[in-house]
């Protein structure tokens, strides 16, 4: 019986060696193994997390109008001296990703807002320069080199092909399976391959997200790490299918950020690398580290075929934001395709967030509960230093539903309340936000900007401290913290 007993308790001490080596090689080591089973316990618990972004504060002397939905109460919202027409009653079945909770009714078409604000205190600040709302560069990424970092083994068009095959799949890429919450470096790190590097996600991890926990990279630092590995790098928004398969066409990779959901309200952020297409199937071809299409993780990656239409409402959540990468000898070729919205690439950032703009109001023409057409203007307006009547529509995209996990990823709503004078608005959207999730050091960042113009400095001092910590390459923190403390 002993003998039995020692067998049995052998064989459990076994198993879980075996669990816990497994896990630590799926999720980069025992910490992001840690990390998944806080995740695992958590999900299991009642919901403890907003089902959408918080709606604006009250501010007295502002008057919403909501349009159509008397049944369905909304709390007064805005700043003093506003009026904001709200429509958030009828909404298209497939406007938005599954799980987000809007109303619904049928209702009439409402004006795109406009308004003036009147500040919570007398400016203390200098005005933020003009930012890309979607990707601004906001660390400074470690340069990781490599003995052949990048060669120019890629196949290399020397004119850009106009006609599009009707199906193009690229070979040459080292597919990755993320480790914990890491799908920005491996999908860096899969596009770095085609071009030649060795990198991997956990040395490009190394330098983008020293945190494990850190819940975002966004574009434009993955952009400058690119830079730093000899390659050019275009941060762009607004992009359109035809282009993505221009790009495909000649040769090049394209890393798009979209919204993932695969539970009910439990959205996120994610990036996938396009590496084909199928028109007559109406497919994209990807390399995606997180979602498998069949067969063994263990065996030979199989591309994810993704719809176009799920894409493109899965894309449009981030603005439709890409990011390409080339080479000195492809440049001409970029440009050609990009044409004169191609933003870094072509030197066209202006008329590429004008079409944005302009695209973002067709939309809303179209179906004014558009939640994400709505802080798509917003974003594109930031961009353009409108700042009033962005924070407008992000108001209205508030009003409407956005889903928890939104301002986990996109900023531009806390620079557009803060550059108009809303600060008690940018403090309450920061806490509201690090309520749900404590490690994201743009949101620590943000608070502190608020916090120094309502002249509370040690608390702002505090909060440019949290969010060095989560990211010590983060400059925009660090130096906010240098200006206010002097050291």
């Amino acid at each position: 019986m002993l003998r039995l007993l020692l067998a049995i308790l052998f064989a459990l001490v076994l198993g879980i060696a075996g669990i816990l080596v497994a896990g630590s090689l799926r999720y980069g080591g025992m910490e992001g193994l840690a990390f998944r089973l806080r995740t695992e316990i958590a999900e299991r618990r009642p919901i403890d997390h907003p089902l959408t972004v918080p709606t604006p504060l009250p501010v007295a002397g502002c008057t919403l109008n909501v349009e159509g939905c008397a049944a369905t109460p909304v709390a007064t919202k805005g700043v003093a001296g506003c009026t904001v027409n709200v429509d958030v009653c009828a909404v298209a079945p497939d406007a938005v990703p599954a799980g987000v909770a809007l109303a619904k009714a049928t209702a009439a078409p409402t004006t795109r807002p406009t308004a003036t604000f009147t500040p919570d205190a007398t400016p203390s600040h200098t005005p933020t320069p003009k930012t890309n709302a979607t990707a601004t560069a906001t660390s400074t990424a470690t340069t990781v080199t490599t003995a052949a970092a990048v060669v120019t083994a890629v196949p290399l068009v020397t004119a850009a092909k106009a006609v599009v095959a009707p199906a193009v799949t690229l070979t040459g890429l080292t597919h990755a399976w993320q480790t914990w919450n890491n799908c920005g470096p491996a999908t860096l790190a899969m596009q770095l391959s085609y071009f030649g590097s060795t990198l991997t996600q956990e040395q490009v991890r190394q330098a983008l997200r020293p945190n494990r926990d850190d819940k975002n990279v966004n574009l434009a630092e993955l952009a400058e790490f690119a830079r730093g590995q000899g390659l050019h790098a275009a941060v762009l928004v607004n992009g359109d299918p035809d282009r993505l398969r221009l790009l495909l066409n000649n040769g090049l990779p394209v890393f798009v950020e979209t919204w993932l959901e695969p539970k009910p309200n439990d959205g996120m952020g994610h990036y996938r690398l396009l590496t084909g297409y199928d028109q007559a199937r109406s497919e994209w071809v990807a390399y995606d580290s997180y979602i498998a299409t069949g067969g063994s993780r263990d065996g030979p990656y199989q591309p994810l075929r993704l719809p176009y239409a799920e894409m493109a409402a899965l894309w449009r959540v981030f603005n439709r934001a890409y990011l390409v990468l080339y080479t000195d000898a492809q440049a001409p070729v970029v440009a050609a395709v990009l044409g004169p919205n191609g933003g870094d690439a072509a030197g066209g950032e202006l008329a590429m967030w004008q079409a944005a703009l302009a695209q973002a109001e067709t939309e809303i023409d179209q179906n004014p509960q558009d939640a994400f057409a709505w802080f798509n203007r917003g974003s594109a307006l930031v961009a353009l230093g409108r700042y009033e009547d962005a924070a407008a529509a992000y108001d209205q995209a508030r009003v409407i539903g956005l889903p928890w996990r939104m301002l986990w990823y996109q900023f531009g709503p806390f620079q557009a309340y803060y550059e108009v004078g809303r600060y008690q608005e940018v403090v309450a959207l920061a806490e509201a936000t690090l309520r749900t999730t404590e490690s994201i050091e743009e949101l620590h960042y943000w608070r502190g900007r608020g916090l120094q113009a309502l002249g509370q400095t040690e608390a702002a001092a505090a909060a440019y401290r949290r969010a060095v910590a989560f990211n010590p390459g983060y400059r925009p923190a660090a130096e906010a913290l240098a200006a206010l403390t002097g050291s």
